[in-house]
């Protein structure tokens, strides 16, 4: 018999982390979990997550697993790692025992992420730092009708971060949609994978849309240039989420 493997649900404020992964210049969503389950047994477990946001990205549906030398109930697990997280902004909402040949990044067959602008004449307060302001009126139509052109299998080139690591800039885009309700914009964005900082370039070059300063064509144009340099500016990942991922 392997080791048990647990697959958890993991909910997390990005502001405070250098995003998923561990790295040298401040706190990652890694570290802090890490060091909560070897709080929790005393193990030194390596945690595998199905997406690695960047810094100041948040999520309501990362999944996490890990395996430990040995089994304890899940809820005892989830409890457990909610009180070893504190204070960290970071939260096991489910945790559930799976076969070893689960994996939280390779088995995915979806992710879903949504990007939140609060476009208003008036700052955001509860909402600093977990949504983009945009002061000036957005045409959310628009927004939605340039997002359409996106859909479907292309080379997101134009999309892609320049030091994105992979191999192929060929995607299948499922859904890209925009909504509005009162003051907030939503961006809905769903595929089996997604390239480096693919869905702030989409929000960015969406932005432009919404302003009225690029059309419909302009996004048809700046995807077939298969450039970065043709495509919007990155919206900021404080309005970025990882919604769902799905197996």
């Amino acid at each position: 018999m392997g080791m048990p493997r647990y697959k958890i649900i993991l909910e997390y404020d990005g502001a405070g982390f250098v995003g998923w992964q561990r790295q040298e210049n401040g706190l990652s969503v890694q570290q802090v979990l890490e060091e909560a389950i070897e709080r929790f047994c005393g193990q030194t477990a390596t945690t595998f997550a199905a997406g690695r946001t960047d810094s100041g990205v948040h999520a309501l549906g990362q999944v996490v697993h890990f395996d430990l030398e040995r089994a304890h109930p899940p809820d005892t697990v989830r409890d457990a790692l909610n009180f070893h997280l504190k204070p960290a902004a970071a939260a096991v909402l489910t945790a559930e025992t799976v076969g070893e040949e689960f994996h939280a990044r390779l088995s995915a067959r979806q992710r879903a992420y949504r990007y939140r602008i609060v476009n208003r004449a008036a700052p955001p307060t509860l909402e600093r730092g977990r949504a983009w302001w945009l002061p000036a009126a957005l045409d959310a139509d628009a927004m939605a009708e340039a997002a359409r052109l996106l859909v479907g299998r292309h080379d997101f080139t134009t999309f892609r971060a320049s030091g994105c690591q992979a191999k192929s800039p060929i995607k299948t885009l499922d859904t890209l949609e925009v909504e509005r309700a009162d003051d907030e914009i939503r961006i809905k964005a769903r595929a089996r994978s997604f390239l480096h900082h693919q869905v702030r370039n989409f929000v960015g070059t969406l932005e432009r849309v919404g302003a009225g300063k690029w059309t419909a064509d302009d996004v048809r144009a700046a995807l077939e240039a298969r450039d970065r340099a043709a495509g919007g500016p990155t919206a900021p990942a404080c309005g970025l989420y990882l919604v769902e991922v799905v197996y």
